[in-house]
């Protein structure tokens, strides 16, 4: 669920004006990858990795949850691949969370870069076949500027507070590491 609101909801950053004032700027992406990556460090391998499988199976089959709708016409979309990543990167993350001694900032933010990395790598290696194979009808490199090199910034920036939104509620809830 909390992947299915993440996938509703522009991100945002408040940052301060030059006139001094609070405003919100928009990121160039959805809460999706935050919330697999919250999930994963408090909610474990298991947990992510089915709430993974059912966005996906959700927005392949039902309803159109992905950032530019769903169906399975999907799977021959250039950005599948960072979806497809979403069941690996959730079930890595889950695990590395629950290893021992998981329980600093540092550690879950790096975690969640670690679970970053593996969707960005999952989506390259989606591009770089897909272009080997002549389905994209863009060129490679705008490919991978406007889905990898272009949000990578914010999600970086994302990937911290994950860390710390984790930190917090695994206290609230008790969970060892």
């Amino acid at each position: 669920m909390l992947i299915l609101v993440g996938g509703l909801i522009q991100a945002a950053i408040p940052w301060r004006s030059a006139e001094g004032a609070w405003q919100v700027a928009a990121l160039p992406i959805t809460l999706q990858v935050p919330a697999l990556l919250l999930t994963a460090l408090v909610c474990g391998p298991r947990s992510s990795l089915l709430a993974a499988v059912g966005y996906l199976t959700l927005g392949l089959f039902q309803l159109p949850v992905f950032h530019s709708g769903g169906g399975t016409g999907y799977l021959l979309d250039p950005g599948f691949g960072y979806l497809a990543g979403f069941i690996p990167a959730g079930w890595l993350a889950g695990k590395l969370a629950r290893q021992s001694g998981m329980d600093g900032l540092l550690k879950l933010t790096g975690t969640a870069m670690l679970g970053l990395l593996v969707i960005q790598l999952c989506g390259v290696v989606n591009l770089l076949l897909g272009a080997l194979a002549g389905r994209w009808s863009e060129g490679l490199l705008s490919l991978l500027l406007r889905y990898s090199l272009a949000p990578l910034p914010s999600l970086l920036l994302l990937c911290c507070a994950v860390g710390l939104c984790a930190l917090g509620l695994r206290r609230l809830l008790l969970l060892e590491s």
